[in-house]
Parts: C-alpha cells; structure tokens; sequence
C-alpha cells in the first residue's frame, strides 16, 4: 500500500512538514494530537483483535484457519532460530529430509526473529495477535506521520487519512490471517523517502542510505508489498515529472544519485537472502500452473461494503465469490473520491498524481478477463497482454494491485479533509456538511473485530513432552495426518506450540516440484496420498502388501520414529488406516502411537 506524498499539497501552498529555520536537529516532544492520534490506532488495533484476545490460546481465523497457524509457526521457526542460532533462511523443522527454503516463502523474519524473546515466553500465539494490532496500528501512524509533515497542515485530515490507510477494508480482509498484507509500516515511509529524494535542501547520499536501510528491512517483511510500493513509486514519479518537467529536471542528478546509494546498499545487504531465495535449497521458479494469474478484482467489489466491516456481510460473497477483498470501499466512499478528484485536479498536484495512481492501478488490477458480479463480461483487461511467465509478474495476483488504490484513496481522503477545513475558514456554513459528507463515507467501513473460532491444542502428550523417549535426535515425530497446504491444520500446530522441538515431515508452504516450479505442499508420498484419499472419501482404503511395503519406505525417507494419531474428527478412520499399515498401536497418554524403530532401522 502505497502513500502518494509530493513536497507540497497544492501548486502553490509551501511544504507544511519542513523544518522551521533553526529547529533541525532539536528534540521537539511530540505533540498533544499526535499523542491521541497514535493512542486511538491502538486501541483500534485492540479492538479488531478482541475476538483472539477474549482466548489466546484456542483462537484462531474463522476466514483463514491454515492461514493463521502457518504464522504461528513462522513466530515459532524466529524463536527457533534465535535460540538455536541457526540460519533463519532455511529450516528442517518441516518437510523432512529436504527443508523448507524460508526466505523463499512469505517468512515475515523481520518480525519473527525480533519478537523471538516474546514468543519463547509467552507462545506464538500471544506473538501473533500482539503483533497484529501493532503492525494494524503502526501502519495507520506511519501514514498519519508522513501525511502530516508532508501533505496536510490539519492533523484531523492526517488522523481521517492514517485511520483509512491502516485499517481499510483491504487491509483488514488480510489481516484474516495473512498479517504481512497488513504489515505496512514501512510503505509509507518509503514512499515520503522516495518523493524527496534530489531536493536542493537535503543531504543525497543520507537519503539514499536511509531508503536502502527502509528497503532491505521491508524485504524481510513483505517482497510483494514492496514491489507493489516500487510500481506505486514509478507512477508517482513519472507523473510528478510530467507536471513539474523542470523542477523534475533540475532535481535529476541528485535524485538519482540517492537511488543509486539505497539500492547499491540494498544489494549489499540483501544480496546474500536474495540468492538464498532464488537459487538456495529448496528454491523454485514460478508457480506451477501460474494459479494466481487470472486473480483479477471483480468491478462490483469497489462499490461494495466488506464482509469484516460495520455495514458489510459475509452474503455479498456469494454474489461477487470468495475473492480477495482488496479494494470493498463501498459506494459511498466511491462517490466521494470521485468528487475529490475532479474538485482538487486544478489545485492540487497531490489529489492529480494520487488521482493518476488510483486511475492506473484500478485498471491494471482487473486482471486478464473484466469481471462484474461474478460474471465474465468479454473485455480484456490489461493483465491479458502480459505473459504467464514473465518473471516476477507470473506470480503476482493482479487484484493485490489495487492495494496501490487503496494508498491513493487514503491521500484522496486526507485532502478532502484538509480542503474541508481551508474551505469553512472563509466560509463557516460549509464546515459541519462537509466534515459530514467525509464521515458518512468512511463510518460504514469501520472494522468489526476479526471473526475467530475455537480450535483444540496440541494433545497432552505432545505438550507435556511425552513424546521425547521416542524421538531421538536426528528422527522425526510423523503425526497423522502429515500437515499440508489440505489436511492437517491441528498437526501444524503440534510443531508451532512446541516452538518446533521435534521435526516434522510435510508441511504448509511452497517448494519446488522435480521440475523446479512452485507446488503447495511437500512433494506427494504414496503413504500421505493414501491417509489424504481416506480423509476425503471418509472411508478406510483396502490396505495390500504394496501399501504395507511403501508405508515402511516412506517412513525410512522421512526418518520416522514414531507415529502419533490424537483427538481428530476422523479418528477411527485414521487409526484403522495406520493400523492397516503399521499394525496395532499403543495407548500413551490421550494418543495413539505406532513405535517404527524397528520397521526402518
């Protein structure tokens, strides 16, 4: 999510965020309204996340359950990885023998590694709903900072544009368990950063260092956001050019300047985990099948209220489908943008480039085909004319480009504010209907607190450590069924509030397949194919000899010591299964176990 910030509001206001003549470099405290601002986003931050607050410990996202518990285990993986000093780009933890190539995953290590002395003391699920309503706030403050020192004199305006811009309706559709999309903290930093960059008044290469610093930090938080901001960036940039052609030409050379020393000092510091990421362990190119493509937003969806919000319903998803809900500002707020775009064009070069953005980025997040209400409408949108395998593009999901949209209506709306405010000082009677006007637009998007559900923890046996006589070192705890990106959403958790004692084979997350594309999940094993089709068809296969005989190899590649089967809603299934293949288990504590040493030694 971007934040379109230029250095000054209108074609002729001065910039209200530069420092006064002798103040640079003086402590000033915070003022009062920044205070109260930063305070209301985190209680609003509290809020949003007061359904897995009421019970930390067995919450988890009603929307996104495999989702949730796969950040869980992420906090867990930071956790691990501090205390056993070993290398957070890649971990064995999951999908035995081969790993899982972390920074090639949506690993969030920017976050994990330094919560990591939380997570040990209180768990990762306490890690991750803290860290949630922070970064839910942090991004509505950012936002607010950069909108009042750059854009807007009014702190109500910067407060009405911040609150927009961290907890949009896009944002809180993420925030459903991919708390990355709402991890934004950073954008708006990046983009202040970006747009004064050359400035006469500014020392080049401290500029430069300072974004390359902001860059490499975001990487390790979200590389997709992060591109999204850099696309934003471009935009900006060339239509500030294209308004300001000489004040863009005078800037120039030191603008470019600056960018060379961040992005010189990003590739120094990055350039190691981007390796790692692209041609480490476990690496892959491109997503088999290229699934995220054709994800393009439907033309209803912005002129729809959102399911997590005050005026929305999970209804509407039946009519527009289980999309992405990345724009949903409903029609209210469309119809105020609108207006605020064609009011402020001639007077203000910030309302024409976060126009210009909001107007570019709509388009292109279409996708290939334009929907409206679900349905096919037979125009092409400008997805079509790129290719799938385009690098980068192949796995982008055009939809999560109207998040780019999103930082433009936030500015849009801050302006609205602030122009409301210049407007009533002249003209009193036009104060209370516009301010009105404003909230009218925003209130039916206010968040409703994330929908949560119950789920068990681990069984006692897997919490207590009763498992430890059976797993020595350098063996592997194999819980039915393996988790994967399908099935076995509880057994994830196993390894996540253990903070990962044991490893595990399977898993939650994107690998190469033996062509070196991206699947979901560990490359398929007769015996976890076999447990899966039982699950689905809720029926106990015809175990043969040749079952028996692959059970006992894949046991041998997963370096297997011991099955565990607990409290499942298909239990019986799942133990008559294993005991097909493995024969009769032990009752230890509340589990079912299967002892292979001897089958694989």
């Amino acid at each position: 999510m971007a934040v379109p910030v230029v250095t000054n509001q209108s074609d002729a206001d001065p910039d209200p965020g530069a420092d006064e003549p002798g103040t640079r470099g003086r402590f000033r405290p915070p003022p009062r309204a920044d205070l109260l601002a930063i305070g209301a986003y985190v209680l609003l931050g509290v809020f949003v996340c007061a359904n897995y607050w009421v019970d930390v410990q067995h919450r988890v996202s009603s929307h996104l359950p495999t989702d949730h518990s796969w950040f869980e285990w992420l906090f867990a993986h930071g956790a691990y990885s501090v205390r056993h000093l070993e290398n957070p780009l890649f971990t064995l933890r999951q999908n035995v023998p081969n790993g899982v190539n972390m920074i090639a995953n949506t690993s969030l290590l920017g976050v994990t590694l330094p919560m990591a002395p939380i997570t040990m003391l209180f768990g990762p699920q306490v890690s991750y709903t803290l860290y949630l309503g922070a970064a839910l706030a942090a991004t509505a403050g950012t936002s607010y900072w950069v909108l009042s020192r750059y854009l807007v004199r009014s702190r109500g305006a910067a407060f009405v544009g911040g609150a927009f811009l961290g907890f949009a309706p896009g944002i809180i559709h993420h925030a459903n368990g991919q708390p990355n999309f709402a991890s934004n903290f950073l954008l708006p930093l990046i983009v202040a950063r970006v747009t004064r960059l050359g400035l006469p008044d500014r020392r080049w290469w401290r500029d430069g260092v300072v974004l390359g610093l902001l860059v490499t930090y975001q990487i390790f938080i979200n590389e997709e956001m992060l591109l999204l901001t850099a696309l934003a960036c471009l935009v900006l940039v060339l239509a500030y050019a294209v308004q300001r052609w000489s004040d863009a030409v005078a800037r120039s050379r030191r603008f470019l300047l600056s960018l060379g020393v961040g992005g010189a000092l990003t590739g120094v510091l990055a350039a190691y985990p981007i390796w790692f990421q692209f041609d480490g362990p476990q690496s892959y190119r491109g997503l088999q099948g290229g699934v995220f493509h054709n994800w393009g937003e439907d033309l209803a969806a912005f002129v729809t209220f959102a399911r997590d919000t005050v005026a929305g319903s999970p209804e509407v998803e039946k009519t527009i489908g289980l999309t992405e809900q990345n724009t949903w500002f409903g029609w209210p707020l469309v119809i105020l943008v609108l207006l605020v775009a064609v009011l402020l064009w001639r007077v203000s070069l910030a309302a024409r480039i976060a126009t210009v953005l909001a107007v570019v980025f709509t388009l292109a997040a279409l996708g290939p085909q334009v929907r409206l209400n679900a349905e096919d409408t037979g125009a092409h949108g400008v997805w079509h004319y790129l290719s799938d395998d385009l690098p980068l593009v192949e796995m982008m999901m055009p939809t999560r480009l109207s998040l780019i949209v999103v930082g433009a209506v936030g500015v849009l709306v801050a302006l609205a504010w602030e122009q409301a405010r210049l407007r009533a000082e002249t003209r009193p009677a036009l104060r209370f209907p516009a301010y009105a006007l404003i909230a009218l637009a925003l209130l039916p998007l206010f968040p409703r607190p994330l929908p949560a559900e119950h789920v068990d923890l681990p069984p006692h046996f897997i919490m207590s450590g009763g498992w430890r006589p059976y797993v020595p070192a350098g063996r592997t705890l194999v819980p039915v069924p393996t988790p994967s990106n399908v099935h076995g959403l509880p057994t994830l958790r196993w390894s996540a509030l253990t903070l990962q004692e044991f490893p595990v084979p399977g898993g939650y997350f994107i690998g190469p397949s033996p062509t070196g594309e991206g699947i979901f999940g560990a490359a398929p094993r007769p015996t976890s194919g076999l447990v899966y089709a039982a699950m689905d068809k809720n029926q106990v296969p015809r175990i043969t000899d040749e079952n028996r005989r692959q059970a006992v190899e894949d046991l041998r590649y997963w370096r297997a010591s011991v099955v565990v089967l607990g409290a499942h809603p298909q239990e019986a299934l799942l133990r008559d299964t294993v005991t097909g293949l493995l024969g009769q288990p032990q009752r230890v504590d509340d589990v079912w176990l299967w002892d292979v040493r001897s089958l694989v030694s």
